[in-house]
């Protein structure tokens, strides 16, 4: 194996499960996803694309079913169902998955979206111990008025996906 192989490998295995859980975490805790991470899973995708063999045509349809999740998104944070920073995790996300991804991505997220604002409601359903009041963002999830930290069912559905993509198929080879 070539040093070159080892580090598009890495690159790999580090730069969208990275971006992922640092936008889960993130969210977990702040209730929101920085603007950086979906820079930087953009910024990945145009480095690592035509490396792991992506052709134009198929980048492009990448970058057009990415753009599609940027306006659902947006039209879903404008119907106040989902924070600015979800939509755009959702299409920085989305640019990584060619469409058999995409569909299990879409899927997964919703998913585990709900499961996850179910878990919420029963948690707020209960009262708060005291001795968490003084943990800020356990007591931020615990809010009623606060929203669901969706990025954390963005995460995991997108780590999930990403095992069908061509850039772990590109391990393989």
């Amino acid at each position: 194996m070539e040093p070159s192989d080892v580090i598009l490998n890495f690159l790999i295995l580090t730069i969208f499960p990275a971006c992922m859980a640092l936008a889960a975490s993130m969210d977990l805790i702040t209730m929101t996803v920085p603007n950086r991470i979906p820079v930087a899973l953009v910024i990945g995708f145009i480095c690592l694309a035509p490396l792991v063999g992506l052709t134009l045509p198929e980048i492009g349809l990448q970058v057009a079913f990415a753009i599609a999740a940027l306006v659902i998104g947006f039209g879903m944070f404008a119907m106040g169902w989902i924070g600015g920073g979800d939509a755009k995790l959702f299409a920085a996300t989305v640019l990584w998955l060619n469409p058999a991804a995409l569909v299990t991505y879409t899927m997964l997220s919703a998913i585990l979206g709900g499961a996850l604002t179910l878990m919420l409601l029963m948690y707020r359903s209960y009262p708060l111990p005291a001795f968490l009041m003084s943990q800020d963002w356990v007591a931020r999830l615990h809010e009623p008025r606060e929203g669901v930290p969706y990025g954390i069912a963005l995460a995991a559905g997108g780590l999930i996906a990403y095992a069908q993509t061509p850039f772990m198929m590109a391990l393989a080879g």
